[in-house]
């Protein structure tokens, strides 16, 4: 999922936007810097990344912790409730590999026929 040629779009199931189940499971080891997120996302924005961080907190699958001191530190982390995504995107995950030549045949068949959903 991290491969840069992996498309990614084809995740049969999404939370929040196109980014968000990778920053979860990014998160799956611990708390993380935001530049730290930027390294195996290296696709993303900071901007996006921005973003789909805040919509993750306010859906409350992620919490922001600022620890104040002469370097402010900013890190992100997964709640408990973030937590119980992470079964669920790696089923995801397995599917779409599992299926990834069967949706990528019907995606050229439907370009091919003008049927583009």
């Amino acid at each position: 999922m991290f491969d840069p040629v992996c498309p990614s779009e084809l995740m049969p199931i999404r939370v929040g936007d196109k980014w968000a189940g990778m920053i979860v499971q990014c998160l799956e080891g611990g708390p993380r810097r935001f530049s730290e997120l930027r390294v195996p996302l290296r696709n993303i924005t900071p901007k996006v990344l921005t973003q789909s961080l805040r919509a993750l907190e306010r859906d409350g699958y992620v919490v922001r912790t600022v620890h104040a001191g002469p370097a402010r530190d900013v890190r992100y982390a997964l709640t408990p409730l973030g937590r119980t995504l992470l079964g669920v995107l790696d089923v995801a995950r397995a599917w779409a590999e599992d299926h990834l030549e069967e949706v990528m045949d019907a995606r050229e068949a439907a370009a091919r026929t003008g049927r583009h959903g």
